[in-house]
């Protein structure tokens, strides 16, 4: 795919002019298909434009749903059946996808081609309709590209049990048009194959099992036994193949084409950037100021390097809650050291060896500081958008400040720890809960956690549900900024740990040895040096953002979002969902 052209010729950007909303029903146009269908090359550059509309790429900003990154995202009735928010009716990819499954099957091109093409067609509408359900429950499930003067474009949904039977004949067919693996060093790496089609065929049947579509019997449906065999059979023959989790932690995602990497976005400069790095970094080593801040919450979150919780008094790294907030850093999960910049941590980001970066206001530069401290004679700008933390994980610091704009790497959309967490959950809520132990301590022992005498690395959980949210708590910090964190709390029904909840953020202040307050000059002028470390500094904790909204507002009925007004306007057969005003469920139970 790197290989690939993202600028379509003339003719396929014509085609893409005159595509259409499946369901809009006054702007369908059709195209020359003979131009199109038998030349492979443009077959590839059409697949192409629909990779990159569905898999999106990096973005820093996705986990303020949660509260690992300051912001409050979701504001009192910030979802509403008349705005835009949380809709997802893509029936445009759907018929340019319906269009390659009809057309591809009526070319010229080689068998082995278009099979190949037909594999990647019918997982991207498996993929595209899931990410619909996900959203919304039960949607019109379109197989072909309609046409206005033909076809009855005034559909009803589908029953989200339907739509769930027909992802998964779609995933299955992929599975078997696929070739079973794409090696990392192959030309065509980058493109769906049949281990990731497997991994999301089990992703797919671990969300119909969830309590979000089985509020009545959440934990002992039956789809639970189907979710656990397909994530047992995905984790088999990924692990078969040789997928593994990767070493280093860090290496997961800077060194690319790893042994974890199930699928990945790819990335190249100057042909393909994305801007990780511009809206994580502290603004003084950017192109302007970090978009995306961990909170103090997140912090709290990780573990201690013996895999308890910093308030434990079982563990070996016990802290109370003052003496936590005076030494945060110490002794964290390895993890912790990976994912997050905190003030006068060592950041050699630039090539800047022995670098530290400050946050303490009057000390860091202006684009960096967080904090209210008077002796500073200056007020922060940044105190609605900063928390004293920044996002180290992904970041490429080897980029000089100039560069920043030039990251390209690779966005890894489904790695194998994923598929391992996906097996241990369903093995968990199956009665298997060695095997959900078992995998846990494989990502804890990659992350660096002490075994401890037991060998459980710090988990003590006992029964089902103790696991469980053993569990829950491991994805929180192993895929921490990736956008899974709302998502799993949602697909859980776990939404209240989000709902009327506030964030915070961590001011640094210089002291002298004697816990009295450096003078700011002083203190200054041995921060550009790098002489502060973080223990010559006390830390407050602030409410954050200070103005504007400060409250996170998730009711209960975003477990499943409206369809927008105006699609229904367009048809009528269209039904709302039931906590919207209409009469349609979305759950299976």
């Amino acid at each position: 795919m790197k290989k690939l052209t993202y600028i379509l010729t003339a003719t396929v950007m014509l085609f893409f002019a005159n595509s259409c909303n499946t369901l809009d029903i006054e702007n369908i146009n059709n195209y020359n298909a003979d131009l199109v269908w038998d030349d492979e090359s443009l077959v590839e550059a059409y697949m192409a434009n629909i990779y990159a509309d569905v898999f999106g790429n990096w973005n820093s900003q996705l986990d303020e749903k949660t509260q690992q990154l300051g912001s409050i995202h979701f504001y009192q009735d910030m979802v509403t059946i008349t705005n835009s928010s949380y809709k997802e009716w893509d029936y445009e990819t759907i018929r340019l996808i319906n269009e390659a499954i009809l057309e591809v099957d009526k070319s010229t091109l080689e068998q082995d081609v278009k099979d190949n093409t037909m594999g990647q067609a019918k997982f991207l509408r498996a993929y595209v309709y899931f990410n619909m359900v996900k959203y919304h429950g039960g949607v019109p499930y379109i197989k072909i590209p309609q046409n206005k003067d033909t076809d009855d474009l005034y559909v009803k949904r589908n029953t989200t049990a339907e739509c769930f039977d027909f992802i998964i004949q779609d995933l299955d067919d992929a599975i078997g048009l696929l070739p079973e693996q794409i090696e990392k060093s192959a030309s065509d790496y980058g493109k769906i194959d049949g281990s990731f089609a497997s991994a999301f065929k089990a992703k797919v049947l671990l969300y119909k099992a969830s309590p979000q579509f089985n509020p009545g019997n959440p934990w002992d449906n039956s789809y639970w036994d189907d979710a656990f065999t397909a994530n047992q059979t995905a984790y088999n023959k990924l692990k078969d193949l040789g997928y593994a989790l990767t070493e280093n932690y860090e290496d997961i995602f800077l060194v690319e084409r790893g042994p974890e990497v199930v699928f990945a976005v790819i990335n190249t400069y100057p042909n393909k950037v994305t801007n990780w790095d511009y809206g994580v970094r502290p603004g003084s080593e950017s192109r302007g100021n970090a978009w995306a801040v961990p909170t103090w919450e997140f912090i709290q979150e990780f573990p201690m390097k013996d895999g308890k919780a910093y308030n434990d008094p079982t563990g070996k790294y016990y802290k109370t809650d003052e003496a936590f907030l005076q030494g945060y850093w110490e002794n964290r999960d390895p993890r912790f050291d990976k994912s997050i910049v905190w003030n006068a941590s060592t950041y050699e980001v630039s090539n800047k060896a022995g670098n530290r970066q400050y946050t303490s206001l009057g000390i860091a530069d202006v684009l960096d500081d967080f904090g209210t401290n008077p002796a500073a004679k200056i007020n922060s700008t940044n105190l609605d958008s900063y928390s004293g933390f920044f996002i180290r994980k992904g970041s490429d610091l080897s980029l000089l400040q100039s560069e920043v704009q030039q990251y390209d790497i690779d966005f890894i959309v489904m790695r194998f720890a994923e598929v391992m967490l996906n097996y241990a959950e369903t093995a968990n809520e199956t009665g298997k809960s060695d095997i959900a132990l078992g995998i846990l301590k494989e990502i804890r022992e990659r992350a660096g956690i002490e075994a401890g005498d037991d060998g459980n690395y710090g988990i003590t959980a006992a029964t089902r549900e103790e696991l469980r949210e053993a569990i829950i708590a491991e994805r929180n910090i192993e895929f921490c900024f990736e956008d899974m964190r709302f998502w799993n709390l949602r697909r859980l029904r776990m939404l209240d740990r989000l709902d009327g909840k506030t964030k915070h953020g961590v001011e640094a202040i210089a002291i002298n040895e004697d816990g009295s307050e450096m003078p700011i000059g002083e203190a200054k002028v041995k921060a550009e040096e790098n002489a502060l470390t973080e223990a010559d500094f006390k830390y407050i904790v602030h409410q954050i953002p200070f103005t504007g909204v400060k409250v996170t507002s998730v009711p209960e009925k975003y477990y499943f979002f409206p369809i927008q007004q105006e699609v229904i306007d367009l048809n009528s057969n269209i039904e709302q969902n039931v906590d919207w005003g209409g009469t349609f469920y979305p759950t299976l139970n």
